[in-house]
């Protein structure tokens, strides 16, 4: 194997990394908006956060249908997911369990990804949100379940209208998406009973 097909190890005390990992995605999608961490100390593969990586590899498994973009999905990533996850990659965003989406890219939107059905909105495609960071870009304000009054975030590299995506996303509930902001051990939860406006 050369060293440009080489898989970066995943969790070196899989139970321990993986039970605090849980622990912060438990609490950013509980309290949206709040700043979690994740130091798993792992090394992501290319294309990957680390606090993308490290959710990953604490959710998804063989059972666990995962969307990435193309070039992920044909790169270290996909194969670095294959490898520790034994998670299947589709190709259709609808298809999906997990998924990861570049913050500032046109496609593919919220809608196009699993929103649930009436008798199983638990079943929706969890959406990772890449961003440039977590901090100093455009305030958005959230509200409700998990927030008391109201809470400001402010990432940065969010496509055009996708605060409109996200408030869209929010008025199907108890359908739609779960996302998670995610920029290097940092994730901020907006789960979708999260309200959304663009601060003012």
């Amino acid at each position: 194997m050369s060293a440009e097909t080489m898989i970066a190890p995943g969790f070196s005390d899989p139970v321990f990394q993986s039970q605090a990992a849980f622990r912060a995605l438990l609490a950013a999608l509980s309290e949206p908006g709040t700043l979690q961490k994740v130091a798993s100390e792992i090394a992501p593969p290319e294309g990957l956060a680390t606090a993308t990586a490290t959710a990953l590899l604490t959710l998804a498994d063989y059972e666990t249908p995962v969307w990435l973009p193309e070039p992920l999905r044909n790169g270290p990533a996909g194969a670095w997911l294959r490898f520790h996850c034994g998670a299947t990659l589709v190709e259709n965003p609808a298809e999906a369990a997990f998924a990861v989406i570049d913050g500032a890219a046109d496609e593919p939107s919220l809608s196009a990804f699993n929103l649930g059905t009436d008798q199983f909105p638990d079943r929706s495609t969890t959406v990772i949100v890449q961003v440039n960071g977590l901090e100093g870009g455009h305030a958005i304000t959230l509200a409700g379940p998990g927030i008391l009054g109201s809470r400001d975030i402010a990432p940065q590299g969010l496509r055009s209208g996708f605060t409109d995506e996200l408030r869209e996303n929010g008025a199907l509930y108890p359908l739609g998406v779960d996302v998670l902001l995610a920029h290097g051990e940092g994730l901020i939860g907006l789960p979708r009973s999260t309200q959304i406006e663009e601060a003012r």
